[in-house]
Order: C-alpha cells, then structure tokens, then sequence
C-alpha cells in the first residue's frame, strides 16, 4: 500500500511554501509582526535541518512599506504599490535574513514578474538561478516584483506565482498559508461548516462557497488559494492549504489544514505551460464549426473559422480562443499579430496564400501550440 497524501507531504525533500501578507503584519497591517515571521523562519528552518529544500514565496512587501512611508492602509494606486514595495522589500528580506541566520541559513532575494515564467527564455533563468541556489544551501525568498511591475504584467497574486514556481522547480509539495485553518463546506464560523481534510477531485469542491475576498492587507482569497492548488496539482504536485501558526504540524503530515491530492493524470508539460503559464495577450472569437473542430476533431485553428479579434498581441503570444458564446474554450500561441489578422478572416487558406502570399497559408494555430480547456 503506498503513502498516504499526508505522509508524502511530511517525506517531501523539495518544498515550496507560501505565506501571505496577513500571516506577517499586526492586526491593523501596519507594520510586519517580527514575532510571527520569526516563528515561521523556525518552523521552516527545522524542516531544513531534517534535509528537505524550501522556497519560501513570500508577500509582505507593500504591507511592509505602510509605516514607513506613513500611510495608514495598503494603497489603492498602483504608483504607490510599487513605491511601498520598494520601500517595505528590503525591510521583509532584512528580517528573513536575521531570523534563519539564528539556524545558520543564509537567504538570496528572486523578484519575478510574469514573463520570467511565461516566456520561454526567461523561465530557463529563473529555473538555472532558484535550482543553483538550492544547490548552494541558500533559501530563495521570492516575491512578485512590485515595485516595476505593472497591471498588465502582474500575477495579482502570489499564490498562483507559488503554484509555477513549484512546476519550475518540480517541487514536490506547496504549501499554501494563510490566516485561515482550511479550506470549509462554508464560511469558517458558520453553522454546519466542516473542514474539508482531504481534495481529491473537483468533485470535491462542488457546492463549496468559497470567498474570493481577500484581507486588510493582502490582495489573495480563497478563491486564489483553491485555484493556486489546482495548478500545482496539474503539474503532479501535491499541494496543502494552512494556517501560518500550523507550518510545523502541516509539514509534519499531521492532520491540520486541507491536502489536495493530484490526480493520476498529469499533463505534459506544455500543455501545463500553456494552460497556466502564458500570459493572455488577447482572443480570437471563432464560429461553431471551429468550436467543434477544436475540441473533437483535434485540428489546428485557421482563419476561416475566425470572426473577430480583441486585444494586441503579435505573433508567439498566447491568446484565448473564445466560442460564439463568449466563453472561452482554448488557449494556443498565435501565428500571426494582431493588426494582420482582421484581412484573413473567414477566408481559406489557399486563397489567403494567392493574395498575400505563401507565409499566410499557415495555421493561425496550430495544434501542436494549443490546448482545449477543460480537459
């Protein structure tokens, strides 16, 4: 009989955890709370000590920066964000570097923003820099550039950054912390709500209410979380949902806080890539016929199946592929930009190619570069 999901977790040699900004800060989220990150760096360090690898994903940056820079809540502008996380950075790697050099541990700082995952050059860096430093005894401490990063190009969350980073590094575990026990049947608090102990299957989850709101001081809720664990588990990842006071108990594979367990199927790597990975750069809109071409015929999008285009992109970016309903049915890398796409509509190729030319005869995308979402 082979290990349970929670004996695996407490076996797991390569861990990447996650902590969100209301497990560091007091309870007005004006400034971090060194006791509490103190307590997590022990828990963490003791893992270490016991032979286990861990990333740790830290948010905190711009709840750091609140006191110093005077301002009485997190900031609303993205401006301010980012002179918060400028500012609050180096205060929160600061006290993670005092607090594991107590056990000897030294720490090294990896600010990423989404293209060091989505793009393809960029996530071979990121692997060779984060696996390097595994090999050196360091702790990454990786948090989303905040402070450079812009609307456009931000995770919105770090627990979805946690979720790839554990596919970059093939992890063999996540852990998720938050301010809350579990993942429950309803609100915590509620009457009748239970502590789901174990997520095999999206089965599972059907009829949770889950709150997508987030904290005073974070930007993640549940919703993030429950969705961060999905993509990990994708990728054959074993994922765990705690409270930041249970880190000791949840990586000794005792029974607190949620496992979700991956299920025997496990995407490839680049249908995973594109599924999760790439960052949406616009959609193309395509008729029934194609909708059915896609998802049970197997075959390359063409632009005789297309009716309209949204966004900016050009050729290698990702794109969404929505059906004449408007939802969305498949992700793929596009063949073409954005500003020559609308002339080649509806048309054939063939007859593209004899009025453009024989480069207009491709795919707009081909199979091999798409994948059906929801399968």
């Amino acid at each position: 009989m082979g290990a349970s999901p929670r004996e695996r977790l407490a076996a797991a040699k390569r861990v990447v955890v996650k902590v969100g900004s209301s497990s560091l800060t007091s309870v007005d989220g004006g400034r971090l709370d060194e006791a509490r990150l103190v307590a997590l760096v022990n828990a963490l360090a003791a893992r270490i000590g016991g032979g286990a690898q861990i990333v740790l994903v830290s948010s905190g940056a711009i709840a750091a920066g609140i006191a110093p820079l005077g301002l009485e809540s997190r900031p609303r502008d993205l401006a301010t964000q980012q002179a918060a996380a400028s500012v609050g950075q180096g205060a929160l790697v600061a006290s993670y570097s005092r607090a594991f050099a107590r056990h000897g541990l030294s720490v090294g700082q990896v600010l990423l923003t989404a293209d060091d995952t989505t793009r393809r050059g960029h996530y071979t860096n990121a692997h060779r820099a984060l696996t390097r430093l595994l090999e050196l005894g360091i702790v990454p401490i990786i948090n989303e550039n905040d402070s450079v990063a812009t609307q456009e190009i931000r995770f919105g969350d770090n627990d979805r950054l946690a979720a790839l980073v554990a596919h970059l590094i093939s992890a063999d575990a996540l852990v998720l912390l938050t301010d809350v026990d579990a993942l429950y049947t309803d609100k915590p608090g509620r009457p009748g709500a239970v502590r789901i102990a174990e997520v095999t299957s999206s089965e599972d989850l059907a009829g949770i209410r889950v709150d997508a709101r987030g904290s005073r001081v974070g930007t993640g809720g549940m919703v993030t979380k429950v969705e961060a664990a999905s993509i990990a588990n994708a990728a054959g990842v074993l994922a765990a949902l705690a409270s930041s006071t249970d880190i000791g108990a949840v990586l000794g594979g005792e029974d607190v806080g949620t496992v979700f367990v991956p299920s025997g199927r496990r995407r490839g790597a680049r249908t995973w890539w594109l599924q999760h990975a790439t960052s949406v750069r616009g959609q193309v809109v395509i008729d029934a016929g194609a909708v059915r071409a896609l998802t049970t015929g197997g075959k390359s999008l063409l632009a005789a199946g297309i009716t309209a285009v949204h966004g900016t992109f050009h050729a290698g970016d990702a794109v969404d592929v929505v059906g004449p309903d408007g939802a969305v049915i498949a992700r793929g890398l596009v063949n073409y930009n954005a500003a020559g796409l609308p002339r080649m509509l509806g048309r054939h190729s063939k007859d593209l190619a004899a009025d453009l030319g024989p480069q207009y005869e491709r795919e707009v995308i081909h199979r091999d570069d798409l994948v059906v979402l929801g399968r």
